[in-house]
């Protein structure tokens, strides 16, 4: 990501001092990076289903929040096709107590990849650009139980406090439509939607141990919107 950042700079200072308006392109140009939050909508029905079972209350099924970032650059020799990368991660909690015992699960989100995009020539002023993300990720559920006594001397015996993590891999493609709106020259304002499509490997437990039985259903797919502010050079 610093070398990716580097390259957007040197792009800006290299063109900034030769173009005042916009009347010097027949293409969008520019390219910049910043922040962007989103909003994913992953398939958690069965984890729900097992949360039910042991007590703990079921997470939204509205979606969650991830954060991350964002970059891309105009390549120049193709008109109005952009090159880029992207990132996010989220996570949510539930937890609950029973019988003075402490109960918690989290589920957690993450990924990231290579982004390519065309923006539309016949939009004016603003840039609307249509494209995919290319990459790979992982989501986890985390689940904890404890009575709040803690001691190294059971800390590997007292059955009590269990701790388990399980997790999977995927590779994933998403397409995309985004909108920057300029409010200035050197900033943007991001606003898009996209699908995350995943091909994800087998679940595993600690230790890279196989879990059988995971429903299907379990998985990361699902829309998303994104918003964020992108700092850079930008002539659309």
């Amino acid at each position: 990501m610093k070398y990716f950042l580097t390259l957007i700079l040197a792009v800006v200072i290299a063109f900034s001092t030769k173009a005042q308006s916009n009347k010097y392109f027949d293409a969008p140009f520019g390219g910049g990076g910043g922040f962007v939050a989103g909003w994913h909508i992953p398939q958690i029905d069965p984890l729900n289903l097992k949360l039910k079972e042991i007590g703990i209350p079921e997470f939204s099924t509205s979606g969650m929040l991830t954060t991350g970032g964002a970059g891309f650059i105009y390549i120049g020799f193709v008109k109005n096709l952009r090159i880029g990368g992207m990132g996010f991660s989220g996570s949510v909690s539930s937890s609950t107590k029973i019988n003075n015992e402490n109960r918690e699960a989290i589920y957690s989100l993450g990924g990231g990849g290579i982004t390519v995009e065309y923006t539309l020539p016949f939009v004016k002023n603003i840039g609307v650009s249509i494209g995919a993300t290319i990459g790979g990720g992982s989501h986890s559920v985390e689940f904890y139980k404890n009575d709040g006594s803690f001691s190294w001397d059971e800390i590997l015996g007292n059955e009590n406090n269990v701790s388990r993590k399980i997790e999977s891999s995927y590779w994933m493609f998403s397409p995309t439509v985004n909108v920057e709106f300029p409010v200035y020259r050197f900033a943007a304002l991001r606003l898009g939607v996209g699908y995350q499509l995943t091909f994800a490997g087998d679940w595993q437990a600690e230790n890279g141990q196989s879990i059988i039985n995971v429903p299907s259903e379990l998985k990361s797919d699902g829309f998303f919107i994104q918003l964020g502010l992108i700092a850079g050079f930008f002539a659309f």
